[in-house]
């Protein structure tokens, strides 16, 4: 009888196996089918990426009439280049320096229309996926101090920046330390060191850090809206360590051959937004704590974009 239980548990055991390595496998292509009348739009986890993630919802809505699901807050950059692949969004937003260096794993070039061809090749014949012309602005990484520190000690750019930075404390995001177009290349370009080991902290936080005087420098993001509010000071990065970091959307080429007319719809934002329009708009969410919808709207609004 133990045995015959035996027997009729391990049968039990494999056919739930059975059944969730199907289900698995199956997954991509049952999420592609049950958004097949709808587009889903994602992004990463910080504002300019909600931002971003709302201009495309709100003008696929107005220009083509099909229902959007937003899907924001995906992390980082592996997670919405992987839920892209397995078919569970079908746009979000990205870089073309973080497409070219994170993703494709190639060698950065200061070039941006080199840049984006590498990254626009590399992600069709890899990939699948549709690099969307870029938006407009550039959303380069920003080495930045506080402006009573920049006037203080009169440096405007990286390299006067490093004969202070030993007696400096330092903070950075973990994707910042890690990636091949971060810490490590930074420190070696410009020959950086710090008064200790950088603290990794949440972007949420970074800033705040820097305000509170927690930390001396950070690398923060060129269209930070916080920046100029907080009187911060960007150091110019004169040895072009950095590479052009343009705004472009990724689309499914799966989903762009059923509804071309997104891809349409997308490109009236190509060119549409400069730095300053990022910076205001990310000021607006951050800095005056609106609703990114709103704001997303009354600009798409003013350019005429939408009704």
């Amino acid at each position: 009888m133990t045995n015959f239980i035996g027997a009729r548990r391990e049968q039990f055991v494999c056919a739930v196996f059975v059944c969730l390595l199907v289900v698995l496998l199956l997954l991509p292509v049952v999420s592609c089918e049950r958004h097949a009348n709808r587009i889903v739009v994602g992004s990463k986890n910080f504002t300019e990426q909600l931002i971003l993630g709302e201009l495309f919802a709100q003008i696929i809505e107005a220009r083509t009439h099909l229902p959007v699901e937003r899907r924001f807050y995906l992390a980082g950059t592996f997670i919405c280049q992987q839920a892209i692949l397995a078919g569970r969004i079908d746009i979000y937003p990205e870089y073309t320096g973080t497409a070219l260096t994170a993703v494709l794993k190639e060698k950065p070039s200061g070039d941006k229309q080199d840049v984006y061809r590498r990254v626009q090749q590399g992600y069709e014949t890899r990939f699948g996926l549709s690099v969307g012309a870029p938006l407009g602005f550039d959303d380069t990484f920003a080495m930045v101090i506080r402006g009573d520190d920049a006037r203080r000690l009169n440096i405007k750019t990286l390299s006067q920046a490093a004969a202070f930075t030993p007696k400096w404390r330092a903070g950075f995001g973990y994707e910042f330390m890690e990636r091949p177009d971060g810490y490590k290349g930074l420190v070696a370009s410009y020959g950086l060191r710090f008064a200790e080991a950088p603290r990794i902290m949440d972007l949420g936080l970074i800033t705040r850090a820097l305000k509170d005087h927690q930390v001396d420098i950070i690398a923060g993001n060129n269209t930070d809206g916080l920046i100029p509010a907080l009187d911060f000071f960007v150091l110019e990065d004169d040895h072009h360590y950095f590479p052009p970091y343009e705004a472009v959307a990724i689309m499914r080429g799966e989903m762009l051959k059923s509804h071309p007319e997104v891809g349409a719809a997308l490109g009236e934002l190509a060119g549409a937004i400069s730095d300053d329009d990022m910076r205001r708009l990310n000021y607006a969410v951050d800095g005056q704590h609106r609703d990114a919808t709103e704001v997303v709207r009354e600009f798409l609004r003013q350019r005429k974009l939408i009704n």
